[in-house]
């Protein structure tokens, strides 16, 4: 009977360690991922933090022109000044084109435009159930070579194909 009883804990211990060890790996803190411009000055960082089945992304960045820009993640992990054509096109596992308002798509990578202060500040929150931070997903910004944060000249138009018209990139992030 003792011996039923001690399988049983060990049982339950070892699936009970199975289990918080996932869970620490989807609420790790965040993934700090440094900003810079097309002179390879940081100016900024975003923070990445998997919530449920969403990525919260907390962006705080200066130097930056004012008004809307488009942002995306990319599908390549550089940042090779100054024009970050390194970082690939839009992160895109699902093979759809682009924009929230395009009727054949939108790409994993696809954001909300930002709103750039006139002192050239952002500050701002966004979050994507389309992507995730859990290795091994096909959706997953950590794949191998990593991806790209990507903020463009101008903002998105939410349906242009490939890139939303939304102009040159002007700073970037590696996330890995």
């Amino acid at each position: 009977m003792k011996i039923i009883a001690m399988l049983t804990c060990l049982l339950f211990l070892t699936s009970t360690v199975g289990t918080i060890s996932a869970k620490v790996e989807a609420s790790e803190g965040p993934l700090v991922v440094p900003i810079i411009n097309s002179e390879g000055k940081n100016i900024g960082t975003a923070k990445l933090t998997q919530e449920g089945d969403k990525v919260h992304l907390h962006l705080e960045a200066e130097k930056l022109p004012p008004g809307k820009h488009g942002i995306h993640f990319h599908n390549v992990g550089k940042c090779d000044t100054p024009d970050f054509k390194s970082a690939g096109e839009h992160f895109n596992p699902t093979g759809k084109q682009h924009g929230f308002n395009n009727p054949k798509g939108f790409h994993s990578g696809d954001l909300p435009n930002i709103e750039v202060k006139k002192d050239g500040e952002v500050n701002v929150d966004i979050s994507s159930s389309h992507v995730t931070l859990l290795r091994g997903k096909p959706n997953s910004l950590l794949k191998e070579g990593g991806t790209a944060i990507i903020i463009h000249e101008k903002e998105d138009d939410y349906v242009t194909d490939p890139s939303g018209n939304s102009g040159n990139r002007i700073a970037c992030g590696v996330v890995k």
